[in-house]
C-alpha cells in the first residue's frame, strides 16, 4: 500500500472480522470486510475476495504472501474476472506450486536436486523401495504447500510407514492434498534462497541470495543477505541455477528458488516460492530496490531489460513473533499495552501493530519484521542488537530477547552453523532487574 499510494495508485484492503483493527485496514483507501476470523470464511474464500474487487472497481489483486499467494486456481479465477493477478499466471503456479511437478521442471533445465522419488508415492512399499535405493536418512515432504506441514525426517526402515501415514494426513488437512514425495535428507545444511525478477518479455534475473539458515521446526526465524558462506563463484552458480529453473516456465513478477547447501558447498533445489517472501526486505535494503514496486511494473507490462544493481553492505531481519521463548514458542495473543518500534540509521520496521492493537490469536505470530543494513556483517549484527534493545513491547511474550541471544552466540557471529542450529542452542531466561 506504501509503494501503491508513492506510484498514485489507489489501494482497497480485505480484512476479516478478527483483523478490523489491523494497521493495514486504516492505510488503505477503503476497506471491505470479507468474512469471520475462519481462513476458509474470509481470507482464502476466492467468491468473497472477487466480490471485493468489483465493488470497488479493483484492476489488480496482490495476494501478498499468504493464504491465496501461491493458489493456482485464484490467479486463473482473478483472470477470468478481467482483474490482473499481481504474480505469476496461473499455469506458472501450477508447475511449481506442485513440488514434485517443480521437481521434473527443474530437472530438465538443468538444475541440481536432492536425489528423491520419481513421482508421488503411492503406497508403502513404494515408499520402502524408494528410500531403500537412495539411502537412509530420507525425509517425506507434501507435493502442496509449504511452511514445515507435513514433512517427517526418517532415519531407519522401521519409522517409515507411520511417518508416511502422518505426513500424508497432516498434508491433506494443511493443504486438501495429501500427495507426498521423498528425498534423500542432506544432514547439517544450510538454506539459502535466491531473489528472481522476470517481466513477461522473457527476461529473468537474479538479485543474489538470502541465507535463511536459523529456523524452528522449517520456520525461519533470522535471514540475512549475503550469506556468511558463499562466495562470488557459488553466487554466480546458484543465480544461474535459479534464472534456469524461472526461465523454465516462462515466469513473471517476482519469486524466490529455495537450495539446500551441503558442506561441500554442493547446491540442491527444494523448491520455488511463486510469490514475494516475507524477508524480501533484506534484499531489498542490500540491492537498494522495492521488490512490490516492482512486482506492480511488471504487471504492467514493464520490462527489466537492462536492470542493473550494486549490491551493498550486509542485511538481516529478525521475525518478531507473538510467542514465548520460554515455553516452546507457544503463542502469545493479546493486547500491546506499549509498542515502540526502534528507528535510527539503518534500521526499518515493518509491522501491522500499534499501542492498544490486539493481536489476534487466529493467524500466523509475525507482528513485525526488524531488518538492519550496514556497511559489514559485524556492523550489521551491532547494529540489530541496537534495534532490539529500543523494541518495547508490552503485554504479550515475543520473541525478542532470543533474537538477543542468538545474535550473540559464537556460532552466529562467526557464521558457522546449519539448519540444526536450534537444536544445540539453550534459551536462557532473562533477568528482571
Amino acid at each position: 500500500m506504501q509503494t501503491c499510494r508513492e506510484l498514485g495508485i489507489g489501494t482497497v484492503a480485505v480484512y476479516s472480522t478478527a483483523d478490523s483493527d489491523s494497521l493495514h485496514v486504516r492505510y488503505a483507501d477503503e476497506a471491505v470486510c470479507i468474512g469471520p476470523p475462519l481462513g476458509k470464511d474470509s481470507y482464502l474464500n476466492i467468491p468473497r475476495i472477487i466480490a471485493a474487487a468489483e465493488i470497488t472497481n479493483a484492476d489488480a489483486i496482490h495476494p501478498g504472501y499468504g493464504f491465496l499467494a501461491e493458489n493456482a486456481d485464484f490467479a486463473e479465477v482473478c483472470s477470468s474476472s478481467g482483474i490482473k493477478f499481481i504474480g505469476p499466471q496461473a499455469e506458472m503456479i501450477r508447475k511449481m506450486g506442485d513440488k514434485n511437478t517443480a521437481r521434473e521442471t527443474v530437472i530438465a533445465a538443468g538444475v541440481p536436486i536432492v536425489p528423491g522419488s520419481e513421482g508421488l508415492i503411492s503406497d508403502v512399499e513404494h515408499a520402502q523401495d524408494t528410500a531403500e535405493k537412495i539411502g537412509y536418512p530420507v525425509i517425506i515432504k507434501p507435493t502442496a504447500g509449504g511452511g514445515g506441514k507435513g514433512m517427517r525426517v526418517v532415519s531407519e526402515p522401521m519409522q517409515l510407514e507411520k511417518a508416511l501415514a502422518t505426513a500424508q494426513t497432516e498434508a491433506q488437512q494443511a493443504f486438501g492434498n495429501s500427495g507426498v514425495y521423498i528425498e534423500k535428507f542432506v544432514d547439517s545444511p544450510r538454506h539459502v534462497e535466491i531473489q528472481v525478477l522476470s517481466d513477461q518479455h522473457g527476461n529473468t534475473m537474479h538479485l543474489g541470495e538470502r541465507d535463511c539458515t536459523i529456523q524452528r521446526r522449517h520456520q525461519k526465524l533470522i535471514e540475512e543477505t549475503p550469506s556468511p558462506v558463499v562466495d562470488e563463484e557459488l553466487r554466480a552458480k546458484m543465480g544461474a541455477a535459479a534464472v534456469a529453473a524461472a526461465a523454465a516456465i516462462n515466469y513473471e513478477g517476482a519469486g524466490t528458488v529455495e537450495f539446500l547447501l551441503d558442506s561441500g558447498r554442493n547446491f540442491y533445489f527444494m523448491e520455488m516460492n511463486t510469490r514475494i517472501q516475507v524477508e524480501h526486505p533484506v534484499t531489498e535494503e542490500r540491492y537498494d530496490v522495492d521488490l512490490v514496486r516492482e512486482q506492480i511494473l511488471i504487471a504492467t507490462g514493464a520490462s527489466i531489460a537492462g536492470y542493473t544493481f550494486s549490491p551493498k553492505g550486509h542485511s538481516i531481519e529478525c521475525r518478531i513473533n507473538a510467542e514465548d521463548p520460554e515455553h516452546g514458542f507457544r503463542p502469545s495473543p493479546g493486547e500491546l499495552h506499549v509498542f515502540h518500534t526502534p528507528g535510527g540509521h539503518g534500521v526499518r520496521v515493518d509491522s501491522h501493530g500499534y499501542a492498544s492493537y490486539r493481536v489476534p490469536p487466529n493467524y500466523d505470530s509475525l507482528i513485525a519484521k526488524l531488518v538492519v543494513h550496514a556497511d559489514t556483517r559485524e556492523e550489521a549484527i551491532e547494529r540489530m542488537l541496537r534495534a532490539l534493545d529500543e523494541f518495547i513491547v508490552v503485554g504479550i511474550k515475543t520473541t525478542i530477547p532470543f533474537h538477543k541471544q542468538v545474535l550473540q552466540t559464537n556460532d552466529f557471529k562467526s557464521g558457522v552453523f546449519d539448519t540444526g542450529f536450534l537444536d544445540t542452542f539453550t534459551y536462557r531466561v532473562p533477568q528482571v532487574s
